[in-house]
């Protein structure tokens, strides 16, 4: 096995080894990187704002626990039919039209969710907190698997697991933001349209960003061999060839069901401790450590698969289009999700017994027993299943090195001994991105000539 870049033969001409190729990378790549990440961030943080804070909410605005509940599954339910739409548009019309459309979606839906604390005469709060959540629900679809699809277009082998954990684990960084700063923020009912009004700013910073400085969808050359045939399979023609490969499916239906679970759990937590008398969330009393490293390791384990299931995805799946690789994994685990959240809630009763539940919505508290068993089940369940039944080649890697030695592998002889003259004559080399790229043959014969 290769060690490090730096301590491999040659590692300091591989950039030459690109250009000899037509390879080229290009640093606004991290530039795009930021806005997605941003984006994503502040769509996970507008999804569970209400959540950690549900008690609350239901006292603010006078609704049902169901209604709230609704304003966390509005984003499941939106994402089954759009999710597949949203897969056509990242690919019809570009990563860069897609992530803008997504951050004004995404900016508007904050808005409109706080219009109701504005004193606009309206009586009716849900159709707008609703209303809002729908939209932010919407320009998840377009953000929660373009990182794939970034990485691909825009980083070289070496960078694309990196820049794709960047980019998927933004999500849960929100999630966890929402988690923390909601509670923080309410400390009282009228402390509520303080923290609507919080969550608009970086939802506006990301719209700003991604409408002035994303110029374009791929770069003028591929940073790969991969790259440059992304996306080279017809729309339904890919989505034909995901249904009927076994690796993909079985990849599929386990990671989307933890996406499902996890989705569950993270919108009914503040419901399930508030039961066993503990404050909204981020203030544990009691069982503190025991809860604080259950949930950390649930959380450490489940995004940290996260990125790799989306490599493998595209993996597996390799030549369907980046987006339709990881949006059908999405869209499937929302699916999921939704069938969960829905079974989870309607296993729970109304408990007879004393208790010391903190929770504030008026009625008797929930027993999440049966709930909470169900959903330790699913995750044994889809676990072992992946573990047993999940084998794939790596297809993307194997067409990138028959198309051309990597530029991760060691540097041939033949071309280390060129090296030298190349350096002597960069103008051979396409740095303009403008001046067509050249194939390695060309290029070798103008370093001899």
């Amino acid at each position: 096995m290769s060690g490090p870049a730096g301590d491999r033969p040659g590692a300091a001409e591989t950039p030459i080894l690109g250009a000899l190729r037509g390879h080229r990378v290009y640093a606004r790549r991290w530039v795009f990187l930021l806005v997605l990440s941003l984006l994503s961030c502040s769509n996970a943080t507008l999804w569970l704002s209400f959540a950690p804070v549900a008690d609350r909410i239901v006292q603010y605005f006078h609704l049902s626990t169901e209604q709230i509940n609704w304003l966390s599954l509005v984003y499941l339910a939106v994402s089954i039919p759009f999710g597949v739409v949203a897969i056509w548009v990242l690919d019809f019309v570009g990563l860069r039209w897609a992530t803008i459309l997504c951050a004004w979606l995404n900016f508007a839906g904050s808005v409109i969710r706080s219009l109701y604390c504005m004193d606009i005469g309206t009586q009716d709060p849900f159709a707008f907190l609703m209303g809002g959540q729908s939209l932010c629900a919407l320009a998840q679809t377009l953000v929660i698997f373009s990182p794939a699809k970034l990485a691909a277009l825009w980083f070289p082998e070496h960078q694309r697991a990196t820049a794709n954990m960047i980019g998927t684990m933004s999500n849960p960084l929100g999630i966890l933001v929402a988690n923390l700063l909601s509670p923080a923020l309410v400390k009282k009912e009228e402390d509520i349209p303080l923290m609507l009004g919080i969550y608009i700013i970086p939802a506006g910073l990301a719209c700003l960003l991604a409408t002035a400085c994303l110029w374009e969808s791929v770069p003028p050359t591929p940073p790969s061999a991969g790259a440059a045939c992304s996306t080279s399979e017809k729309f339904l023609d890919g989505l034909k060839l995901l249904v009927r490969n076994k690796a993909y499916v079985i990849l599929a239906v386990c990671f989307g069901g933890g996406i499902g679970i996890f989705s569950s759990f993270s919108a009914l937590l503040e419901q399930v401790l508030c039961v066993k008398g503990y404050s909204n969330v981020s203030q544990l009393q009691g069982q503190t450590v025991a809860l604080a490293v259950i949930c950390s390791l649930f959380g450490l384990f489940g995004f940290s698969v996260a990125p790799v299931a989306m490599e493998l995805a595209v993996e597996c799946s390799f030549p369907v289009g980046e987006g339709a690789a990881a949006g059908l994994i999405f869209v499937l685990g929302q699916a999921e999700g939704v069938l969960i959240m829905v079974l989870l809630t309607a296993l729970t009763v109304r408990r007879a017994e004393p208790s010391f539940s903190t929770c504030q919505d008026g009625q008797g508290p929930l027993d999440w027993k049966v709930s909470v068993l169900l959903m330790a089940g699913l995750c044994t369940l889809f676990t072992c299943f992946l573990v047993f039944f999940f084998h794939t080649p790596y297809r993307r890697l194997e067409a990138e090195a028959s198309a051309s030695p990597s530029i991760q592998e060691d540097v041939c002889p033949a071309v280390e001994d060129h090296t030298p003259h190349l350096a002597a004559m960069p103008e051979a080399l396409p740095w303009d991105p403008t001046t067509p790229s050249t194939d390695a043959a060309g290029s070798s014969g103008a370093a001899h000539s």
